[in-house]
């Protein structure tokens, strides 16, 4: 069969067929099973997105082996905190990460998570990088943004060059939320909503300011500057 013959097969088989779907109790994997039609699980889930600032103008002004060592340091940084927290790592996208979290704390969870990232990268990764670049002026930032919904999660590309597509709110308003201002953690409001006080306020102070979301139907969302160490 030709290639071009291949591909129209292909598509025409997808748009055709009905999709099988079952619930997921756990995040799927690479070994979940789910093959190249239409199949997919279907879990509630909340989605962290963790991207680098700048990362571009990082790659143009400074040597590859410094930005390299910056991709791998927050990468480690957000890939060991996000399972400390009762995430699963699901992506890496070049200079950013996806996590997902289940269960009944998904919400504080994920959002415990992000303040763990910014606390690492202000007290771990930038001191680390300055005992070494002593004369560098590189600060460096991130974003993280995190929603939940319930998610659509099938298996896409060609045998033996496959991963997992995740469809849903979440999955898309994260990612979209991770590319605004820096320095910041976004979340939406039924994020908020469901969240334990513990990630909601600070001392009785709140940790969270209400604000419009001008690039997206002008919605609320929140953000916080706001961190929390850990051990």
């Amino acid at each position: 069969m030709s290639l071009k013959n291949d591909l129209e097969a292909y598509c025409g088989d997808v748009f055709r067929s009905a999709w099988t779907t079952r619930d997921g109790t756990v995040v799927p994997d690479e070994n979940s099973k789910l093959g190249l039609k239409n199949e997919a699980i279907k879990i509630d889930g909340t989605v962290l997105y963790a991207d680098l600032a700048d990362s571009t103008r990082m790659v143009d002004n400074e040597i590859a082996g410094f930005a390299a060592e910056v991709y791998k340091t927050f990468l480690y940084c957000c890939a060991r905190i996000i399972p400390h927290q009762g995430g699963n790592v699901t992506a890496y996208d070049g200079d950013r990460i996806m996590g997902v979290f289940i269960g009944k704390s998904k919400n504080t969870s994920a959002v415990r998570a992000a303040l763990n990232i910014k606390w690492a990268v202000d007290e771990i990764v930038m001191p680390k990088m300055k005992a070494v670049y002593t004369t560098k002026s590189f600060q460096v930032k991130h974003v993280t943004g995190i929603d939940t919904s319930e998610l659509f999660v099938a298996k896409t590309g060609a045998r033996g060059a496959n991963d997992l597509v995740w469809v849903g709110r979440s999955a898309n308003y994260a990612a979209k939320l991770s590319a605004l201002d820096p320095s910041y953690t976004y979340i939406t409001p039924d994020v908020y909503n469901a969240m334990h006080d513990d990630v909601k306020f600070s001392d009785g102070n709140p940790m969270w300011v209400k604000m419009i979301w001008t690039e997206f139907n002008n919605s609320y969302i929140y953000r916080s500057s706001y961190r929390q160490s850990f051990s």
